[in-house]
Formats: C-alpha cells, sequence, structure tokens
C-alpha cells in the first residue's frame, strides 16, 4: 500500500507513472483521435535501469492513460530514445495497404565479441493503433561500424523530396539519413561541429519546420538538441536549439544559431520533442520534456515512483523587436483542469498581498501582468518553518527569475539549490509572467513566451502559502489571476 507520505510530491497535472522510474519522452504521435506519449520506462525500479517504452494515451493532452509496456528488452538490447510515425501509405509494407504506427528506436546492448558498448535503430509497428507492437524481424535497420554514441531517431516525412528523414544523435553532432521505406537509410548530412554548446554529449534531437507568425510564405526550420550532463558544468542536462534551413539533405544554421540558445532556461527540462502527425488543421507544434537533470534525477526524493513529464507546450516562430524569436505557451487545454481563485484588473501591490494572505494551496497558476521596468518578487509553496520558493522579475536587470534555494528538500544534491535567471528582452511594454505550481514544479512563462523556465521544489506537504513583495510599495498591478488546478 502506498502511503501519502510516499505520494507527497507526486504531481496533481503533470504526467507520471504509477510507479518506476521515467525519464525522456519517446515516439510522441497522433493517431486516429488520440495523443501517445511513450517514455523511457524502468519498471522495477526508481533509479535508471533497463529500459523500456512505457505508455500512455490521451484524447486532450492533459487527462493521460498508462498503458501495458509497450516495448521490452530481448534479444538486440534494451529499448533507448526514438520516435514514432504514423506510415499513412504503408510505405513499409507492414500494413496490407493501409495505415499504422511505426516506433524507430535505439536497441543499446554491450558487444561482448568486440567488447564496446552498441545503439542501432530498429522498428516495431503496430495493427491495433499503438495498443501492442510487433518488432520488425530484419532489425536493427541502421547501425554504425565506429560510433558508440549514436541514439534517439527522430523520423518525420519530407514531402519535398518523397521519403523520411532521420535525425539521430551521434556524440557530438547529429546526422541526417534518408530512406523510401524506414528499412533501408543513406547518409545525407552531418550537423554540430564548430556550433552550439558540446557541454555534455548530444542526445534526443527533433527537426521541423515553423512558419513565421502563422505566414507560409516565411518558414524556418527549427532543430532541438538536448546535451547531457558534465562534471565540470554545473548547469547540468539541458535542451538548445537552432533555426535555420532544411534542403532535404542539409541543415543550414541562420546567423542567429551562433548564439547559444536554451529552449528552457531552469534546470529540468530536458529532451524535449515534439508529436508527429498532429492534423494539419490543428496546425500546432506541441512539444513536451522530462522535468528533470541528469545530475540529480537518480537522487530526487520520491518513493514508489521517479520522474515527470513537463506542461506540453506550443511552440512557435514569432517577429519580435529583437528578430524571429521561438516561443512557447502551454498548450490550451491545460486550462480545462482550472478553476478561478482570484481575478484583479488595475490593482495595487497592497490589494493583492491581502488577497494573498488567506491563500493555503500547492497546484495553480498565477498570471501576473506590470510595466516592464517594474520590480517583483512572488513567494510561492511557503511554509512557517522558512521555506519558500520566489518566483520574480527584476525590471533593472530585465531579468526573470526563479530562486529554489530554500524550497525544502535539496540535501539530494550540492548543486540543486540555487536561483536561475534568463534575460528578457524588452519588446513589449508590459512583463507577463504565467507561473505553473505543482507539488514538485515549477514553470514558469514570460513575455508572452519568449522565456520557459522549469524548475523541480520539493517542499513539506504544508507549505501551501502565498505572497508578493516590492521595492514599491505602491506598485500597480495591470492584472493579477489566480487558477486552483483540480485533480482530473
Amino acid at each position: 500500500m502506498i502511503t501519502q507520505s510516499q505520494e507527497k510530491y507526486r504531481p496533481l497535472y503533470h504526467f507520471t507513472p504509477q510507479q518506476g522510474w521515467i525519464n525522456d519522452p519517446n515516439g510522441l504521435v497522433y493517431f486516429n483521435d488520440e495523443y501517445h506519449l511513450f517514455f523511457q520506462y524502468h519498471p522495477d525500479g526508481t533509479v535508471w535501469g533497463p529500459m523500456h517504452w512505457g505508455h500512455a494515451i490521451s484524447s486532450d493532452l492533459v487527462n493521460w492513460q498508462e498503458q501495458p509496456i509497450a516495448l521490452a528488452p530481448d534479444e538486440h538490447g534494451t529499448i533507448f530514445s526514438g520516435s514514432a510515425v504514423v506510415d499513412w501509405h504503408d510505405t513499409t509494407g507492414f500494413f496490407n495497404g493501409q495505415s499504422g504506427l511505426v516506433a524507430i528506436f535505439t536497441h543499446h546492448d554491450h558487444n561482448y565479441e568486440l567488447d564496446h558498448i552498441q545503439q542501432r535503430q530498429s522498428l516495431a509497428y503496430s495493427h491495433d493503433a499503438g495498443r501492442t507492437w510487433i518488432k520488425y524481424e530484419g532489425n536493427p535497420v541502421l547501425e554504425h561500424d565506429e560510433l558508440i554514441d549514436f541514439r534517439d531517431p527522430k523520423v518525420f516525412w519530407h514531402q519535398e523530396t518523397a521519403r523520411w528523414i532521420m535525425i539521430l544523435a551521434c556524440g557530438q553532432t547529429v546526422h541526417l539519413y534518408g530512406s523510401p521505406n524506414l528499412k533501408e537509410w543513406t547518409f545525407l548530412s552531418e550537423f554540430g561541429d564548430g556550433i552550439g554548446s558540446h557541454a555534455g554529449v548530444w542526445e534526443c534531437p527533433d527537426l521541423f519546420p515553423l512558419m513565421v507568425d502563422g505566414d507560409a510564405a516565411t518558414t524556418k526550420w527549427v532543430m532541438l538538441v538536448s546535451i547531457g550532463s558534465s562534471d565540470d558544468f554545473i548547469e547540468g542536462s539541458r535542451t538548445q536549439y537552432f533555426m535555420g534551413e532544411f534542403d532535404g539533405v542539409t541543415f543550414t544554421p541562420d546567423d542567429s544559431s551562433q548564439e547559444i540558445r536554451w529552449l528552457d532556461y531552469g534546470r529540468d527540462h530536458y529532451a524535449g520533442v515534439c508529436w508527429s502527425d498532429i492534423p494539419v488543421e490543428d496546425g500546432r507544434r506541441i512539444c513536451i520534456g522530462w522535468m528533470s537533470n541528469w545530475k540529480y534525477a537518480n537522487l530526487t526524493p520520491t518513493e514508489q515512483w521517479r520522474g515527470a513529464m513537463s506542461i506540453p507546450r506550443e511552440i512557435t516562430l514569432e517577429q519580435r523587436a529583437q528578430g524571429i524569436t521561438l516561443i512557447q505557451r502551454p498548450v490550451q487545454e491545460i486550462n480545462t483542469m482550472r478553476s478561478p481563485i482570484v481575478a484583479l484588473e488595475n490593482t495595487t501591490l497592497a490589494e493583492v498581498q491581502a488577497k494573498l494572505a488567506s491563500l493555503q494551496m500547492d497546484s495553480y497558476e498565477i498570471q501576473i501582468t506590470a510595466d516592464i521596468t517594474s520590480t517583483f518578487a512572488l513567494q510561492l509553496r511557503a511554509s512557517s518553518q522558512d521555506q519558500v520558493t520566489v518566483v520574480g522579475y527584476e525590471g533593472d536587470a530585465s531579468e526573470v527569475y526563479i530562486d529554489r534555494s530554500h524550497s525544502g528538500d535539496h540535501t539530494f544534491h550540492q548543486d540543486f539549490a540555487g536561483k536561475h535567471t534568463a534575460k528578457v528582452d524588452h519588446d513589449l511594454s508590459t512583463i507577463e509572467l504565467r507561473i505553473y505550481v505543482d507539488r514538485s514544479s515549477i514553470e514558469v512563462f514570460a513575455n508572452d513566451g519568449q522565456v520557459a523556465m522549469t524548475d523541480l521544489i520539493f517542499p513539506d506537504h504544508d507549505a501551501q502559502g502565498l505572497g508578493i513583495q516590492s521595492p514599491d510599495q505602491h506598485l500597480p498591478l495591470s492584472s493579477f489571476h489566480i487558477y486552483q488546478f483540480m485533480s482530473s
């Protein structure tokens, strides 16, 4: 029997497994009105172990039904990260002329004859909308004689060249491959030398086109690349992105990609990738990440389960004052899980302080809008035992931050406690923060999605107080809203 103390950190509105360990999201695909979330999974322990693909299904991106294990280790090895696609035109021949789901993943094992780790790409397919999977008898379909780090295939159909494209993590670069049928692959190009962060091994890439401001005439390609943790860098594992052009063979970065840019400026959003096959009429590019960091992922103080997924985010490109900018906003479906608690317009610091004084909550959303020159700090998940997480904005420095120095339990790793900051561009007259608080996490979206920050926290159960402070006791606020999240 699972006790309340063992469940005290389990999120209310972020996906977690019923038991066991999870890390990278895998196989994100939409098919037959269902969103599929596969994930790296160790069902028999709460630390990283023999990897399986766990599986959950949702009709709305917020209410998830966990399914039986989709892919388990076999004679080719354990099941590392990968992707899934709808084979609409049966290019594989798996579906007798119909459509079906195909998973493309990394088999990881130890070649004892050569005495080294080997990572090879393999296929599985489903005839029943993802409920059960058949591994391809011709596995593996892609291997490399020299590279040990050769993993995490993300596959998509490229209409202009009428073939499948795979982007694959290969140590400190990514490789691109092409295939007519997902079975035979041809090397196309390599990207990554001399650009981006190389503070850790490159992992979990993604590559996709996005219209700028919704205009099909102006389209850029976005590449996501996660970097693993290194002892030399206190930040640990993070995800960077590049923008540029892709001609079906080569990705060419634009000038702005010479600057290192992070998808998320907190410490706990990793291996973010996007759903494939979302209908054209929907038009969204939706991403989700693993809320943890390889610095301490195996040590976080949960029991029965370990690891959670972020809120799904819609990614767009918008023309801002500083140029074409990657924007992230929580998917609109998240709003169905909340109810309004406080709604103030054209208010003051004192009025907000009075409202917050009587509130006790552990899972909620705050929306605050103020002049871009303002400075303020929100005290969240606060207790009488000096536990508090602070989310704030400093107008003089144009910075938004999360300070988890005193957020609760941080004894499990020396690098966990700290303050994380991100610059906000002065391209709007106001600063807006959307802050999503759950039982063990904070996600902040600033400046209408220009900055995203995600941090885990582990406060006591009774740390449910809220407050707000500012050097300006007469600080005007354009708006202040709180929404409480309800269990589904």
